[in-house]
């Protein structure tokens, strides 16, 4: 690898470094604004049932017999998300550096968009509302990757709408179903199918966050154009004289 591939492996790096990092900073977005993200939280889930959309409720109570499911939910969550997508931008930037400049374009895009949302409309997660009958299964059999929300700055736990867990499932998905070959892509969208599973199982989100950044993925995918290729400069070689021709010898006889 030259010089300048390794230079463009570190800003890529860098770019990618800053937008997980902007992307767990949200918290900073809803100081102060608790008692909104509550009762936008209410709202939201009376919206839901008066669209008749199944209850989360429902699906959670379905599984909480069974503690073992319940667990592997709780670590998909805390454990797949961020190594997931960067794993798929790690391989595309390898072997696909078009599709990686658009996966990251999108998740930037999308990511950027989402914050807005996230600090216009702060949203409490089903978990954290009461009578519904949702419990916080991190907090209950673990692992959880959320301190109480008084005291968690290291993540916003009041931006459940849009979801980007959702979000960049479906991003990878696609990125990933561009790049392969043969039927078995398509098995590149359980991905983003488990996601919503577990985001909603464990009470982290609503079906509505997860309709809410299918719509933002159509506006990003509108404005982020597919990228070139980038190419890496050859090396210049020296010039090479060519050898000076002697001239033949006349035929003898």
């Amino acid at each position: 690898m030259n010089g300048i591939a390794v230079r463009r492996a570190l800003r890529e790096f860098a770019l990618v470094a800053a937008l997980f990092l902007a992307y767990k900073m949200g918290r900073l977005l809803v100081d102060g604004h608790v008692t909104e993200a509550m009762n936008n939280a209410s709202a939201v889930w009376h919206f839901e049932r008066t669209l008749h959309l199944p209850s989360e409720a429902g699906l959670q109570g379905s599984l909480l017999g069974h503690e073992w499911w319940v667990r592997i939910a709780n670590c998909f969550y805390a454990y797949v998300h961020f190594p997931a997508t960067a794993a798929a931008l790690i391989w595309l930037y390898v072997r696909k550096p078009e599709t990686y400049l658009w996966m990251r374009r999108t998740l930037a895009t999308l990511t950027a968009f989402a914050l807005v949302i996230h600090a216009l409309y702060p949203l409490a997660p089903p978990r954290m509302l009461t009578g519904v009958g949702i419990v916080d299964t991190g907090r209950l059999f673990g692992p959880s990757v959320y301190g109480s929300p008084s005291s968690d700055t290291l993540s916003n736990q009041y931006a459940a709408m849009p979801s980007l867990h959702v979000g960049w499932a479906v991003v990878v998905a696609i990125a990933l179903v561009a790049t392969t070959a043969g039927w078995k892509r398509w098995l590149w969208l359980v991905h983003p199918a488990i996601t919503l599973m577990v985001v909603v199982v464990t009470g982290n989100h609503y079906w509505v966050d997860a309709i809410a950044v299918l719509g933002l993925l159509a506006v990003v995918h509108a404005l982020v154009p597919r990228a070139a290729v980038p190419q890496i400069p050859a090396q210049r070689r020296p010039a090479t004289v060519p050898a000076a021709r002697t001239p033949s010898s006349p035929p003898r006889g």
